[in-house]
């Protein structure tokens, strides 16, 4: 076998940096995920937005950690995601799977922020969140944003999910994603309040389509520091309508099928 080259050389050694860098990166996205659930309570920060006040509404808006759920809040928690999306998940190709749901509501890793009426006690809906990583960055993920019918449409749901976000970009999270069936009507609020198709969302082609899609918001202040594949992607996503299969990984072992209200 001949010596290599001297182009051949440097490109391998290119390569080696590229990975020495990228390797680095995640790491460091670990740690800023790490430290975001070390967190007692991320709604401390943020005493104005404990109240909700609007449209009727008076709620309080409070933070719980999976564990810290009562066995009442956990059966309601199960059933209004169950009267809100079970008949969503039936309708598509995933279907309703009640054990694998009430794991996904009840992992360890799971974060809620829970409205409940300050007049009478009574939970009006909540928002299961996680800080993970997302193809290797750091970002909240919105499993569940669900509210109870009388509820809707009176700005509550687009309140909490600003509280998700100044959590977020507070934590330094480089994104707020979730992901949402197709299938559901209402799942066009996200967009209304700007959230976008990520870069990671699958598009339908002749063998599949996806009954589902992938929505983000990027932090401003961070969006420099995405990698720069990141940001081509979305753009080319957007502009184009192309983009790849959902493929990406979290730090605890799940995946996302929280499909929101």
């Amino acid at each position: 076998m001949g010596r290599k080259t001297a182009a051949s050389s440097a490109k391998g050694k290119e390569k080696r940096l590229q990975r020495k860098e990228e390797q680095q990166r995640i790491r460091e996205a670990m740690t800023v995920v790490a430290e975001a659930n070390k967190l007692e309570n991320p709604l401390a920060d943020f005493p104005v937005f404990q109240k909700y006040n609007k449209n009727g509404i008076v709620a309080d808006i409070i933070y719980r950690k999976s564990s810290d759920l009562s066995d009442i809040e956990k059966k309601w928690a199960l059933s209004l995601t169950k009267k809100n999306m079970q008949l969503k998940y039936e309708q598509c190709s995933w279907g309703w799977n009640e054990p694998k749901k009430v794991e996904e509501l009840y992992d360890e890793a799971a974060r809620y922020l829970i409205a409940k009426s300050t007049n009478d006690g009574n939970y009006l809906g909540f928002s299961h969140f996680r800080f993970d990583l997302d193809e290797g960055i750091e970002v909240l993920y919105c499993y569940e944003l669900q509210l109870d019918n009388h509820v809707q449409r009176k700005g509550l749901g687009k309140f909490m999910m600003q509280i998700l976000e100044l959590i977020a970009f507070k934590n330094n999270m480089k994104k707020v994603a979730l992901t949402v069936l197709k299938n559901n009507t209402n799942s066009k609020f996200f967009k209304a309040v700007g959230y976008e198709l990520d870069e990671s969302s699958p598009i339908d082609d002749e063998e599949e389509a996806f009954p589902y899609e992938i929505l983000s918001k990027i932090n401003k202040r961070l969006a420099s520091t995405l990698p720069s594949s990141t940001i081509s992607k979305a753009h080319n996503h957007l502009q184009n309508g192309h983009g790849h299969s959902h493929g990406h990984s979290h730090l605890n072992g799940h995946c996302c099928p929280g499909h929101h209200h």
